[in-house]
């Protein structure tokens, strides 16, 4: 039997399709102005027997479509220990929001602290921030990693970060300097989470800026842990979610 996960996020939607063998078929896709239509196209020609969705569009998702759901937590925590069993801690940050997840030694959620109140210290931000230098955000952190040092930001306030952005650029600073103060201004603000709700052992980062390299670096040296990273790390919610399906039709 065939199960299916959907995690529709303020950024992008991502569908995993999966039996007994494992993994048939993964898609993604921006999440549009109308993600419930997004949804939908990528849900087409496809067959499964059940879905469940999570992500900031799944209340939206079980009414238009009449599909289970599972929080974002419990479904990232469900990804991350099938893709990294014997990892209990796990970090994710998305478009805007960003969690840290704390599981037993069988998946289960002990403990977890979510962000999801500003964009501070998300992917948005970043987005935000690298535009404001003038980086794509797929270049932004390995631009980053080329400065030999950093200007400290002060604010991480998307709006005053901005503002404290553009002043340091009038004044000629070096925007790779800038680019590698923001990304340790992010970790900084993970890392106090990281502390909050797990101290020791390898962090699974989940979500797209995981997919960021200049973060992971950043992360192992701030932490002094090691940072597991999903080929596909994006897809660590929609496949938590199918594999929750998945058990359901046992």
């Amino acid at each position: 039997m065939r199960a299916a996960g959907i995690d529709i996020g303020s950024r992008s939607i991502e569908l995993v399709i999966l039996d007994n063998s494992g993994i048939i078929e993964a898609r993604t896709a921006d999440s549009g102005f109308d993600p419930m239509g997004v949804a939908g196209k990528l849900m087409d020609k496809v067959a499964f027997d059940r879905i469940v969705a999570t992500g900031y569009g799944r209340n939206l998702f079980e009414i238009a479509f009449e599909g289970d759901t599972v929080t974002e937590i419990k479904a990232h925590a469900r990804g991350a220990y099938h893709l990294f069993p014997d990892a209990g801690t796990i970090l994710d940050i998305g478009g805007q929001d960003s969690k840290v997840i704390r599981t037993n030694g069988a998946g289960k959620v002990t403990k977890f602290e979510m962000n999801d109140r500003c964009a501070a210290g998300t992917g948005k931000f970043l987005e935000i921030m690298a535009r404001s230098l003038g980086f794509t955000i797929e270049e932004f952190g390995g631009a980053a990693m080329t400065a030999d040092d950093e200007l400290p930001i002060n604010s991480m306030c998307t709006v005053f970060a901005e503002s404290e952005v553009t002043s340091l650029l009038a004044r000629g600073e070096d925007r790779l300097k800038i680019a590698r103060g923001l990304h340790s201004s992010v970790v900084r603000r993970a890392m106090s989470m990281l502390k909050r709700v797990s101290d020791d052992g390898p962090v699974v980062f989940t979500g797209g800026v995981a997919n960021n390299p200049c973060m992971v670096r950043f992360l192992e040296q701030l932490t002094g842990r090691d940072v597991l990273v999903p080929s596909e790390p994006h897809m660590a919610g929609a496949l938590g979610a199918a594999l929750i399906a998945h058990e359901m039709m046992r």
